[in-house]
């Protein structure tokens, strides 16, 4: 990732394996996310993408189970943005594979952060519903 890629407001962002700040780098001082931020970051871990492939990947990786609006989706990547979870791109497709009007967004080292330790506390919720016979499968991804 190059950081001249990443736009970015009163945050420094650093490059390589650093985080956006010291004062973000506690992980855990995020608490649970809310279940549609955390779609959009899982959609984020993948790849930069625009607001409407946020959607559409959301939709897709959800089986049509969880459906965005436009205003919830621009309403987490503006708290996403802020909280610099994800930063927005300021490099562009070429002109024949763009839509001026797109913004790109990449999940920044402190989202995948994060994602990561919500994605352990589910993990450890799942395990204790398995212990009391609650989940009988395990079910792949």
């Amino acid at each position: 990732m190059a950081c001249d890629d990443i736009a970015y407001d009163d945050r420094r962002l650093l490059c390589g394996a650093e985080t956006v700040s010291a004062a973000q780098s506690d992980a855990e001082g995020f608490g649970p996310l809310t279940p549609a931020m955390f779609h959009v970051l899982l959609a984020l871990a993948g790849e930069d993408l625009h607001g409407y492939a946020i959607l559409k990947e959301v939709e897709l990786r959800t089986g049509g189970k969880v459906r965005l609006s436009t205003g919830t989706l621009y309403g987490i990547i503006k708290r996403l943005l802020n909280d610099g979870l994800i930063a927005e791109l300021r490099s562009r497709p070429t002109e024949s594979e763009d839509d001026e009007r797109r913004r790109y967004y990449r999940m920044t080292p402190q989202g995948r952060q994060v994602a990561s330790a919500e994605a352990e506390r589910m993990d450890e919720i799942v395990s204790i519903a398995r212990s009391r016979n609650l989940l009988k499968k395990t079910r792949m991804a």
